[in-house]
């Protein structure tokens, strides 16, 4: 098996980046004291958003209860003169698939349209293969306006299977529905963490009205908004044994860990960034490729961390990063094949111990080549 570790430290000043139900700043227990948290949802959507960037839009999915507008597209462009057509034709194709439609009960443009129960996550070429799939019907005869669900069920079930979209294998689809179109994710993201304790705070703010009379001195509203500052500590990996097998192609595969890798750097997600301006890079960055299992070195922060004399928390729990790797890879007769680490300031020794130092482009290159020769 052949995994790749990826972990930062990231420092955020004030932020709420990913809220709770009450609107604050989501946060967790971790060794007795609260820390700040980012769910791993939230940063998975922000790294999905970086690979628009980085890769081909056929191999890019999205997440929609509006699949079947989607289909109804793809045919409609290949077929323009199956207008009328088009979106019972997409019905029937996700009907076959096991995708229970209904109509919207949305409001505003969105009511009545035809839409899925639950939201899908579909890739583009899932989508273009739906579509080729009506369109098969249609070309054959095929009375797909009356036939049952599962009599047309074998035409579109290889819109799901075999080959996956970079996005689905690295991140999964599971439909409680249509558990025949779950796909196990290669990457795990783990929740971020802070390493210090945090302290929740409120933004008491006021807004006046510029054009109210001279004798009306109130505020035109009051509000308050939740927010911390933290240094955060981000671990995913990838089980690249399993990414080759879902994308059936080993320069397929280099190319999606590289995007995932950059993404994973690259990402923030975005929420109260307006307010906020709270977006940053990581302080430093560890990515170590591994052929027994992965480790998530996140007991180095079960003490809170705390600045030492003129190092920052980020410098220190860089430091701390790299002692509890060099650690576990002692204890446990576990080094790593290969590893890499990017910091933005002077170099942490402790990281150097258990890796090379490099920036950006060299991690990716470097994680290139040792992919492809060990795939």
């Amino acid at each position: 098996m052949l995994y790749v570790d990826f972990c930062a430290i990231q420092n955020v000043p004030s932020n709420n980046i990913n809220r709770d139900d009450t609107g604050a700043p989501k946060t967790a227990v971790y060794g007795g004291v609260r820390r700040a948290r980012v769910s791993s949802q939230a940063w998975k959507k922000a790294m999905r958003d970086e690979f628009a960037s980085m890769l081909p839009e056929e191999v890019l999915a999205i997440r929609t209860k509006l699949v079947a507008d989607q289909v109804a597209c793809v045919i409609e462009d290949m077929c323009p003169d199956l207008h009328e057509k088009a979106l019972p034709l997409a019905k029937a194709a996700l009907t076959a698939a096991g995708i229970a439609v209904e109509e919207s009960k949305r409001s505003g443009d969105d009511e009545g349209k035809i839409a899925a129960k639950y939201l899908i996550f579909i890739s583009r070429a899932e989508i273009v293969a739906l579509a080729n799939a009506a369109l098969a019907w249609e070309e054959n005869g095929v009375d797909w306006a009356t036939a049952k669900p599962k009599d047309l069920k074998k035409d579109v079930a290889g819109a799901f299977h075999g080959k996956q979209g970079i996005e689905i294998a690295l991140f999964g689809r599971m439909l409680a529905d249509a558990p025949d179109l779950n796909v196990d994710a290669c990457a795990q993201v783990a929740h971020s963490i802070s390493v210090d304790r945090v302290t929740q705070e409120y933004d008491y703010f006021t807004a006046m009205d510029q054009c109210a009379a001279d004798d009306n001195a109130g505020a035109a509203m009051i509000d308050s908004t939740g927010y911390n500052s933290s240094t955060l500590y981000r671990y995913v990996t990838v089980n690249v044994s399993s990414l080759v097998d879902q994308l059936g192609d080993t320069q397929t595969t280099v190319d999606a860990v590289a995007a995932f890798a950059e993404a994973f750097i690259r990402s923030m997600p975005t929420g109260k960034q307006n307010s906020f301006a709270n977006r940053t890079l990581p302080n430093a960055v560890l990515v170590s490729v591994r052929d027994k299992q992965p480790v998530n070195p996140v007991s180095a922060f079960e003490v809170p961390v705390a600045a030492k004399g003129a190092e920052s928390i980020s410098r220190v729990a860089a430091r701390k990063l790299g002692a509890r790797v060099g650690s576990i890879e002692r204890s446990y007769d576990m080094p790593a094949c290969a590893a890499w680490n990017i910091v933005d300031s002077e170099p942490v020794e402790e990281l150097d111990t258990v890796s090379v130092r490099t920036d950006l482009p060299g991690l990716l290159e470097s994680l290139r080549v040792q992919l492809a020769e060990r795939l």
